[in-house]
């Protein structure tokens, strides 16, 4: 792999993503970084052997960009880049909620720009990366791209006008998942179990729950039953899921989180 990639604002997914393509072959000396602070560029560098530069230096010396700063520090970022970016600089965003177009109209013409929405089991390696393509962006830049995300992780290629929806559910899913595990694990100290042995207990389910969900190719509505018996414990817990309107709860849920990410999208950054 002879390209050289910038991970610009390198925070814990940018890190992650750099120990992840390191750990799929990536050569460090073709992975340059910038950072806020001069100290979080120097720990890069002894952590993973990878470049430190200025964001100009990236954008000059670098065959493909990865913008990771958070969407409101974008444009800044976008305005202090422009005049150092060549037209076929592959530029790849991980901001949520901001369109290719925002890109295309602030860089050079035909500069190709790639979307991407990925989360934080990055850190882990087991990230879901949803990617699309700007206007100028070819088959060849989503692989690529693919490529480099897939070092931490799966990719799905969907189109623009469904990012907003895969940020809700999986660019923010994680969370969802978090605050599941942390009141089931008060439910579980409320029936008498130390919190250590509950917290065990749930992770592991959930751990076990994913895989079959992953490996069995059964829909989640036969796995669910598979565990529901006739008047038993489990049908009288759901029942109680229900009457509290726990399903409508998510589907309100992730329809804010959509409507954030619209909002990001058209400026609002409060």
């Amino acid at each position: 792999m002879t390209q050289k990639v910038a991970v610009l604002g390198t925070g814990k997914i940018g890190e992650a993503l750099l120990s992840g393509m390191i750990g799929s072959g990536w050569s460090p000396d073709d992975l340059l970084v910038t950072a806020r602070r001069p100290e979080r560029a120097e720990e890069l560098r002894a952590r993973h052997g990878v470049t430190p530069v200025t964001n100009a230096e990236a954008a000059k010396h670098a065959d493909t960009l990865i913008l990771t700063v958070k969407p409101q520090d974008m444009g800044t970022l976008l305005d202090e880049l422009a005049p150092h970016i060549p037209a076929e600089r592959l530029v790849i965003s991980g901001a949520a909620g901001i369109p290719t177009a925002f890109f295309e109209e602030r860089l050079a013409p035909g500069t190709p720009v790639v979307r991407v929405m990925t989360n934080t089991p990055a850190l882990v390696d087991e990230a879901m990366s949803v990617i699309s393509a700007g206007t100028h962006a070819t088959a060849a830049h989503l692989a690529h791209t693919e490529e480099i995300f897939g070092a931490v992780g799966k990719t799905l290629r969907v189109p623009e006008s469904q990012q907003d929806a895969c940020t809700a559910l999986s660019g923010s899913g994680p969370a969802y998942f978090f605050y599941l595990v942390e009141a089931m694990t008060d439910a579980g100290i409320l029936l008498g179990l130390p919190r250590d042995k509950a917290h065990d207990l749930i992770v592991q389910s959930a751990i076990g729950a994913a895989k079959m969900l992953r490996d069995s190719g059964e829909h989640p509505v036969r796995l669910r039953e598979n565990v529901t018996s006739p008047a038993g414990t489990t049908i009288n817990a759901i029942r109680e899921l229900e009457n509290h309107g726990v399903r409508a709860a998510l589907i309100a849920a992730l329809e804010a989180a959509r409507d954030r990410s619209r909002e990001l999208a058209s400026g609002t950054k409060d």
